[in-house]
């Protein structure tokens, strides 16, 4: 069976989608899944549990773990005779100018993880198909969420699995890559962020990959999913996103919202609060969770703080770039029924003002 993507829009259950097709698998079907975030991971499981609870066969990953236990720990000794690795280190980093083995791991043996994917990727060179062929014989299928957050030499082993014999499933948005594994990376740069469809579609032409495009939300109400699809410039011509939300509520849609009025807002409504940084917002004591923190979470209204971007955007239409578009659209599609953007000056937008 071929390779498959799916890309989809915030709110179309991708996830779940990962969660059902892993219920359906027959009972000796060996499957891995990979992703990225310790909080995806724990949901992972625990709807696996509910699902799929008698499937012996299905492991859940995170993406270093994976290169961890089956690249680096098995097979350095390809590259470095006689090395282990003995621990991970997520903060490190190594010397500027670092060669050979100082390169990947430090004076206690530990991986660096932004070094991962690139010692991991050498690694599959270095054993000559043995590493592929260990992986074949563990697993049959290999399926990876949030597959829009690889990034540098991790595109080159998401294609050395796409030629493998194991069957890949990919779930992703595009719009959403406000991660990334190694962000200091240079490889594959062309690639980085929400430029990611690029590689995408170059495998598909070549036949390794078939891609499949949902557009409906589950979560997001219709003039949320409206206000979302222009967050991006008309150019990377994603299809425009279908919502299936009925519920109605006494405040539903998209607003602007002055400082003075932010207390009354969040008494009355009580929004999930989320900003770009831990630095802004600090004129305001609420209880703020960071964009990329926000990611995969559902929350049925949510007040944002702009950035100076953000607020350009709103105010004359200005472009945003991919990374901080992807920001600002994971912000907004958190929400089901309600959005506020902190806001005095409107400048040209139509968004309406909410006043107490």
């Amino acid at each position: 069976m071929a390779n498959q993507l799916t890309l989809a829009v915030a709110g179309s259950r991708k996830t779940q989608g990962i969660v059902e097709h892993c219920a359906r698998l027959l009972p000796e079907r060996r499957v891995l899944v990979l992703t990225f975030t310790q909080a995806n991971q724990e949901e992972l499981r625990r709807r696996l549990g509910q699902r799929a609870g008698d499937h012996l066969g299905i492991e859940v990953m995170g993406w270093f773990t994976f290169l961890l236990r089956h690249f680096a720990k098995p097979f350095l000794p390809f590259k470095f005779p006689g090395a282990r690795v003995l621990g991970f280190s997520f903060e490190g980093r190594p010397d500027r100018y670092a060669k050979g083995l100082s390169r990947f791991l430090d004076r206690s043996g530990a991986a660096y993880a932004c070094e991962l994917g690139r010692l991991a990727n050498e690694l599959l060179g270095a054993s000559k198909g043995a590493l592929l062929h260990r992986l074949e014989s563990l697993y049959d299928e290999i399926l990876i969420d949030e597959v829009q957050d690889l990034s540098a030499h991790d595109w080159e082993i998401a294609d050395a699995l796409l030629h493998s014999s194991i069957q890949i499933r990919m779930v992703g948005d595009i719009r959403q890559s406000v991660l990334a594994t190694n962000p200091r990376g240079t490889k594959n740069k062309r690639y980085a962020y929400a430029e990611a469809v690029k590689w995408f579609r170059e495998r598909e032409t070549l036949g390794k990959l078939t891609i499949t495009e949902s557009v409906e939300t589950w979560r997001c109400h219709p003039k949320i999913a409206e206000f979302s699809d222009t967050i991006f410039d008309a150019n990377w011509a994603f299809p425009s996103t279908v919502s299936r939300n009925e519920v109605q509520t006494e405040h539903d849609g998209v607003f602007l919202l002055m400082k003075k009025h932010v207390g009354a807002y969040v008494e009355r409504f009580a929004p999930q609060c989320l900003r770009s940084m831990a630095g802004s917002g600090k004129e305001f004591d609420l209880d703020f969770m960071n964009f990329k923190v926000a990611k995969g979470s559902t929350f049925d209204r949510v007040l944002i703080v702009p950035t100076a971007g953000i607020t350009a955007f709103v105010r004359q239409g200005s472009t945003l770039e991919p990374v901080p578009a992807a920001s600002f659209y994971v912000a907004v599609t958190r929400a089901a029924q309600s959005v506020a953007i902190v806001m005095d000056n409107a400048g040209a937008s139509a968004l309406p003002y909410w006043t107490p």
